[in-house]
C-alpha cells in the first residue's frame, strides 16, 4: 500500500512547476454553493463540475489556493454510470496552486461530475473571497465580497482558473436573511429560513472564472433602464445612494453606445455596479456585476471636484467596455492582457468624447501614452505580449504597457486604418469569437481582412518586441532626412527597429503627408517643402496630433521652428504637448540639454489647453527635483522662474470659479493653485490658508469648493513643521469625520507634501494605522515631495516586513516603485539593488529591476546637468526677466 502511495506521489509530480493546468479534462458546467459566514469571517461550499474528460486518465488537476479540501468530500461520477469513484490521494501544491487528484482506475473518456466540498478563509487582503468593512447606523459590519482576476477564484472554490478555461455558472448562496447577495445574474428565488435565506441565481453564459463574482452584504441602490430594457443598478452603502446616479447615468448610455458600436447587444438581462469601501484595483469587470472603489464610482454633486466626475466616467466606460472586449470575447491567455486592458482603455476615451466633447479627452489621452513612453523607455521594460511562465508573474503585467500602450497602439492602428474599418472589423472580430477565446493575431487577421492593409506585419513589430522607436529628422539637401533608432531613457540604443506610420505637416494642417518608414533610415521629399522652407514662418511637424507612439528629435533649426511655432500658436494643442514631451524626454536621456528644454518651456507663456499646461507644470516639477539634486544653489531662481511662468494663470482663473466656466477650468484650477503651494508661493499659501479656515469651521463654505481642496490642504501642509503641526491635526480631524472616500484621498494626498522630514516621517507612519484602508497606502506615498524621497526610502526599508505582510499583487509594486524610483544618486541604485537582493520575490522581480533602474537614469540625469555650464545664467535670466 505505501509503495503504491508513493507510485501516486510521483506521477503527480509530473504536474507541477508548469505554466498551465493540463488538457485532458476540460470544465463545461460549475454548480457552485457558498456559505460566508460573515462575523467568524469563514466561509463553507461545495461544488460539482461537470467535466469533459477528452484523453484516459487517473488524474484530474485543478486549481486551488488556501482552500481546506478533505478527500473524503471529493468525488467523481462518470455520466451515464451508477458508479461514484472516490479518489486514492488528494494532494493540495500550495507552491503552484494546484490541487492533484488521483483515482485508482482510469477515468473514461466522455462527461461526468467532479464533487469537491471545502471550507475557507474571508480574507482581508482585496483578493479571493474577502471580506471589506462599513459602518451601517454607528457599527462595523463585514461585506462579503470577490476579486479574482487575474488568478483568485481559486481562493474560493476549487477550478479550472485559466481564462480558457469556459464555462457555465451556476450559483446559490446561504447568506444572512436581512442581507443584499448578488452575482453574475439575477436573482431566481429566494427562500428564507429564520436568520438565514437561501438565494439561486440564474445560469449564467459560458465565462472564465476570473468574471464570476459574488457580494453579500447590506446595500442602498439606484436604477434605471436603458432604451432595449437592461436593468442597470449602482449598489452602495447605505445612506450614499444619491452618489451613484451620475456613474447610473453614464452606464446606460454607455451600454447603448457600445452595443451600436460593436454591433451586437450586451448579453445579459442586467449590469449591476457596486461601490466597495475596501478594493485593491480602480475597478474590475465581473460579468454583469461591475466592482469599484467607492472613489471610481461616486460622485457627490457638492463635495465631489470635477476631475473625480471625470474619473467616474472614463471608469465605467472602461468597465463596460469589458463586457464586450474580455468578457463576450476573452483572451486566450494572460499574454494577451493588452487586448483587454488597452482596448477597454481606448475605448473609454471614445465613449467620454461622445457623451462630454467640451471635455476634450483625446488631448488627455496624451497622459496615457506618456505614461506608456515612461515605461517603454526603460531596458527593464516588456513587450506588448509577454510570456507569462507563472501565475506569480501575471499582477505585474497590468501596467502601463498593457493599458496605456496598449491603448496608444489601438489608437495609432485606428488613426492609420481610418475608423469605420476599425469599427467595421472589430464588430466582425467580436461576433467570430463571441462566447470563445482569442488572441492577438486573430483581432490582427479580422483587421486585415475588412481593411486589405498588412496589419499582421506593421502591427508585429510593435506587440513582439519592446521599446519604440525614437525618429530623429533633419533638413539635408532640400530633403528630410529621417532615422529611426530604439528609444531609451538612458540614453543607449537599443536594437529594435519598427515599421512606423509617419505623417507630418509643414507651415499648415491644411496639406499632410503620410507613409510608412519601413527601414532604419529614408529620406523624404514632397512638392511642399521648398515651398514651405521660403516662409518665414517656416515649421515642421511630425506625428502629427500625436497619433502614434513613436518620439521625434529635430535638428536645432527644426526645434528652433517648432518653438516659434508654439509662441505663434500654430500648432495643434496635441502638438504642442508633443513637442514639450519628446523634449523632456530626449533631456531625461542626455540628447538634448536642459537648457534648451528651459527655453522650450518659456515658449508656453500663452497656453490656453489644460492638458498642455499640465504637462509644463509636471515637466517643471520634474526639473526642479534634478535641480534640487545636481545644482542646488540654483533651485531658488529656477522656482522664481517655475512661479513667475504660472503666477498669470493662477491670477486669471482666482480661486473661485466664474459664470460660463467649463471642466477644463476647474481641472486646471486645482493643478495651478497645487503647482504653487508645492513650489512654496507665498500669495497662494496665504490664501489657502485663510480659506481653509473658514472651510475647518464650515464645511458648506463656497470658499473652498471640491475643484481647489487638494491646493489647500497641499498649502497647508507647507506651514506646518515638527514644532507647529496645527495644520496636519486640522487635516486629520476632516479625514476622521468625513465619510466620502473621495475627501478621505484628498487629504491623504496632501499630508506627506510637508518639508519637515520629521512630519513625512509622522505622516508615512499613519499608513500603518487602522485608520488607513490599505488600498488607500498609494495616495499618502504618493504625496511625498522631493524633500521627503529620502525620508520614504529609510521608511520602507525599515518596515519591509510589515509592508510585505500587509499588502499584497500590484499594490505592493506600488510601495517600490512610488518609493525607489524618484531617488537620484548611483548610491541610492547600489542600495536599493543590496536591499532587495534578499528581499524580493517573483510577484515583484519586475518592478524593483525597473525602479532601480529610473534611479540610474536621474542619476545619469542629474550629471548631465552638472555639465551644462550655461545652466546657472540660463536660468537666471529665466527668472529675472523683466
Amino acid at each position: 500500500m505505501a509503495a503504491a502511495a508513493e507510485q501516486q506521489q510521483q506521477s503527480a509530480g509530473q504536474f507541477k512547476g508548469q505554466a498551465r493546468l493540463p488538457g485532458f479534462a476540460a470544465p463545461r458546467r460549475y454548480d457552485l454553493r457558498l456559505t460566508p459566514d460573515l462575523a467568524a469571517c469563514t466561509f463553507a461550499g461545495s461544488v460539482d463540475v461537470a467535466l469533459a474528460v477528452s484523453a484516459p486518465t487517473r488524474f484530474l488537476v485543478l486549481n486551488a489556493a488556501e482552500l481546506d479540501v478533505a478527500p473524503a468530500g471529493v468525488s467523481f461520477a462518470p455520466q451515464g454510470s451508477d458508479r461514484v469513484l472516490q479518489p486514492v490521494a488528494v494532494t493540495n501544491v500550495p507552491e503552484d496552486e494546484i490541487l492533484i487528484i488521483c483515482f485508482g482506475e482510469v477515468l473514461p473518456v466522455g462527461e461526468g461530475t467532479l464533487t469537491i466540498a471545502f471550507n475557507g478563509t474571508l480574507n482581508d487582503k482585496m483578493h479571493g473571497f474577502y471580506r471589506s468593512v462599513y459602518e451601517l447606523n454607528g457599527e462595523k459590519k463585514n461585506m462579503a465580497v470577490t476579486q479574482f482576476e487575474p488568478a483568485d477564484a481559486r481562493r474560493c472554490f476549487p477550478c479550472w482558473d485559466e481564462p480558457a478555461f469556459k464555462a457555465v455558472f451556476k450559483i446559490t448562496l446561504e447568506v444572512p436573511s436581512e442581507t443584499v447577495a448578488l452575482s453574475n445574474m439575477p436573482v431566481i428565488e429566494e427562500k428564507v429560513n429564520g436568520p438565514t435565506k437561501i438565494v439561486y441565481f440564474q445560469e449564467s453564459p459560458i465565462m472564465s472564472t476570473y468574471l464570476v463574482a459574488v457580494i453579500v452584504g447590506i446595500f442602498d441602490y439606484v436604477e434605471d433602464f436603458t432604451t432595449d430594457g437592461t436593468r442597470v443598478r449602482v449598489y452602495t452603502q447605505v445612506g450614499k445612494s444619491a452618489q451613484g446616479k451620475f456613474a447610473l447615468e453614464v452606464a446606460l448610455k454607455t451600454l447603448v453606445l457600445f452595443k451600436e458600436y460593436f454591433s451586437v447587444p450586451y448579453p445579459l438581462p442586467k449590469m449591476d455596479m457596486i461601490a466597495i469601501p475596501d478594493f485593491a484595483a480602480g475597478a474590475m469587470e465581473n460579468y454583469g456585476l461591475v466592482t469599484y472603489r467607492e472613489t471610481a464610482l461616486l460622485f457627490d454633486e457638492k463635495h465631489s471636484a470635477a476631475a473625480n466626475k471625470q474619473r467616474v466616467a472614463v471608469v465605467v466606460a472602461h468597465e463596460l467596455a469589458h463586457q464586450w472586449f474580455g468578457n463576450l470575447v476573452t483572451m486566450e491567455w494572460w499574454t494577451h492582457l493588452w487586448l483587454n486592458e488597452g482596448f477597454a482603455t481606448w475605448v473609454s476615451y471614445l465613449a467620454a468624447d461622445q457623451f462630454f466633447p467640451e471635455w476634450n479627452v483625446w488631448t488627455q489621452f496624451l497622459e496615457e501614452s506618456t505614461t506608456g513612453f515612461k515605461l517603454d523607455a526603460l531596458a527593464g521594460s516588456h513587450p506588448i505580449e509577454v510570456d507569462i511562465n507563472h501565475v506569480d508573474e501575471i499582477d505585474e503585467i497590468f501596467d502601463a504597457i498593457s493599458y496605456r500602450k496598449g491603448a496608444s497602439v489601438i489608437r495609432m492602428l485606428q488613426s492609420y486604418l481610418g475608423a469605420e474599418v476599425f469599427q467595421k472589423s472589430l464588430a466582425a472580430y467580436i461576433k467570430r469569437f463571441a462566447y470563445s477565446n482569442a488572441k492577438t493575431e486573430d483581432l490582427w487577421a479580422a483587421l486585415e481582412e475588412k481593411s486589405g492593409e498588412p496589419v499582421k506585419a506593421l502591427m508585429h513589430s510593435w506587440t513582439k518586441q519592446q521599446g519604440y522607436p525614437v525618429v530623429s529628422v533633419k533638413l539635408k539637401d532640400g530633403k528630410l532626412q529621417m532615422e529611426q533608432t530604439q528609444f531609451l531613457s538612458s540614453g543607449s540604443t537599443g536594437d529594435g527597429q519598427w515599421v512606423v506610420p509617419i505623417t507630418l505637416c509643414c507651415c499648415s494642417y491644411s496639406r499632410q503627408e503620410k507613409f510608412l518608414l519601413h527601414g532604419k533610415q529614408e529620406d523624404f521629399d514632397f512638392s511642399g517643402l521648398i515651398e514651405c522652407r521660403k516662409k518665414d514662418d517656416f515649421w515642421i511637424k511630425l506625428n502629427v496630433n500625436q497619433t502614434s507612439f513613436y518620439r521625434v528629435s529635430y535638428d536645432e533649426e527644426l526645434a528652433s521652428r517648432l518653438r516659434y511655432a508654439i509662441e505663434t500658436n500654430k500648432l495643434s494643442a496635441a502638438d504642442r504637448y508633443g513637442v514639450l514631451d519628446d523634449a523632456y524626454a530626449l533631456c531625461m536621456a542626455g540628447k538634448q540639454k536642459l537648457v534648451s528644454l528651459l527655453h522650450l518651456i518659456a515658449a508656453f507663456k500663452d497656453e490656453t489647453e489644460y492638458t498642455v499646461l499640465a504637462h509644463v507644470i509636471s515637466t517643471s516639477q520634474k526639473i526642479a527635483e534634478m535641480v534640487a539634486v545636481a545644482a542646488p544653489e540654483q533651485l531658488g531662481n529656477l522656482k522664481k522662474f517655475i512661479i513667475d511662468f504660472l503666477e498669470p494663470f493662477a491670477q486669471k482663473l482666482g480661486w473661485d470659479a466664474k459664470s460660463g466656466e467649463g471642466h477644463l477650468d476647474a481641472l486646471l484650477r486645482g493643478t495651478l493653485l497645487t503647482a504653487l503651494a508645492e513650489l512654496g508661493h507665498d500669495a497662494t499659501i496665504n490664501e489657502a490658508v485663510r480659506r481653509f479656515n473658514v472651510f475647518l469651521e464650515d464645511r458648506e463654505t463656497p470658499l473652498l469648493p471640491p475643484d481647489v481642496r487638494k491646493a489647500a490642504y497641499v498649502a497647508l501642509m507647507q506651514t506646518v513643521n515638527e514644532s507647529n503641526k496645527s495644520g496636519y491635526e486640522s487635516l486629520l480631524k476632516i479625514y476622521r469625520e468625513t465619510d466620502l472616500s473621495q475627501e478621505k484621498v484628498r487629504v491623504l494626498g496632501s499630508l506627506a507634501s510637508c518639508p519637515d522630514p520629521v512630519v513625512v516621517r509622522e505622516t508615512l507612519d499613519f499608513i500603518m494605522s487602522p485608520e488607513v484602508r490599505n488600498q488607500d497606502a498609494i495616495f499618502l506615498l504618493r504625496g511625498v515631495c522631493s524633500g521627503g524621497y529620502e525620508v520614504a526610502w529609510q521608511w520602507l526599508k525599515e518596515n519591509w516586513d510589515y509592508i510585505l505582510g500587509a499588502y499584497s499583487g500590484t499594490l505592493l509594486t506600488y510601495f517600490v516603485n512610488i518609493t525607489v524610483s524618484p531617488l537620484a544618486t548611483d548610491e541610492k541604485a547600489d542600495e536599493a539593488e543590496e536591499f532587495f537582493k534578499s528581499r524580493t520575490k517573483a510577484s515583484i522581480a519586475r518592478t524593483v529591476k525597473q525602479s532601480i533602474e529610473r534611479v540610474r537614469i536621474n542619476a545619469q540625469w542629474v550629471k548631465s546637468i552638472k555639465g551644462e555650464a550655461e545652466l546657472a545664467n540660463v536660468i537666471k535670466a529665466h527668472a529675472h526677466k523683466d
